[in-house]
């Protein structure tokens, strides 16, 4: 192969990486050189729609190999990450729900994002991760807030956004009822699944940094990464410890 043909091929492949894509396609076939990644950037979708769309275990294409883009993936669009961004602020901005975003991108480390690459930021309403701000009503927050209030006003702040984010995991778990009213007012086996429910204190007023952290879990900030249970480091009941632990914060642990 002589030099004018390896010139004009790397041209070529310039030409069909570079080229704008709409996400609308329903194939693409694989071109020397290009990756699952670049693929996923071109489309404005995320490498984990990708791969699963296609039934990929691992990042290994080949040339020629053909990929299916989800017509799915056009309601969406990409974020570049900025200096002193997180995966939080993000979808506090975008109005999209945090879980979402990392299950969108794959991201096994949420906290590990990096300035100038790029996330895919599906569809407000596509509510892959459960209830967002849309079904949650003012009553639904001030009870939620004050659940937090009565639960870990003395806690640190994302201590309190783990007592609602829990709430939030219970609604969007088939174990639990289906709305926040009903989680936290659950009634099973003799006994309120929350004490502040029975002793009365869930009729207190919500104290401004838990109505800030009722918020927060709202729009979809999870300390605990998906728990079910919490409870005060103190307790020894041994069915609550033998749950597997997600994160201790402060004096309370959040399991699963």
């Amino acid at each position: 192969m002589n030099a004018t043909r390896v010139l004009m091929g790397f041209f070529v492949l310039v030409a069909v990486l570079t080229l704008p894509v709409t996400a609308q396609a329903a194939s693409h076939t694989v071109s020397p050189g290009e990756s699952l990644y670049l693929i996923s950037q071109n489309y404005g979708i995320s490498l984990n729609n990708l791969m699963t769309s296609n039934g990929i275990q691992s990042s290994l294409i080949y040339p020629g190999q053909k990929l299916y883009i989800p017509d799915s993936a056009a309601g969406g669009y990409m974020y570049t990450v900025k200096a002193g961004d997180s995966i939080f602020q993000i979808a506090r901005r975008t109005g999209v729900n945090y879980q979402d975003i990392i299950k969108q991108n794959g991201l096994y480390n949420p906290d590990l994002i990096y300035t100038g690459s790029n996330l895919y930021i599906p569809p407000a309403s596509s509510g892959g991760s459960g209830q967002g701000r849309s079904g949650i009503t003012p009553q639904d927050l001030d009870l939620l807030a004050r659940l937090i209030t009565a639960e870990a006003d003395a806690e640190p702040y994302v201590g309190k956004v783990a007592v609602g984010a829990v709430v939030l995991n219970r609604v969007r778990s088939s174990t639990f009822p289906n709305s926040i009213r009903s989680v936290i007012y659950q009634y099973e086996d003799g006994t309120y699944q929350f004490e502040p429910v029975m002793n009365g204190w869930i009729n207190r007023p919500a104290t401004p940094d838990c109505i800030r952290a009722a918020k927060d879990a709202v729009n979809g900030w999870d300390p605990t990464n998906g728990a079910v249970y919490f409870f005060a480091t103190y307790v020894t009941n041994k069915w609550l410890w033998s749950r597997p632990l997600s994160t201790i914060i402060g004096g309370v642990a959040f399991t699963y």
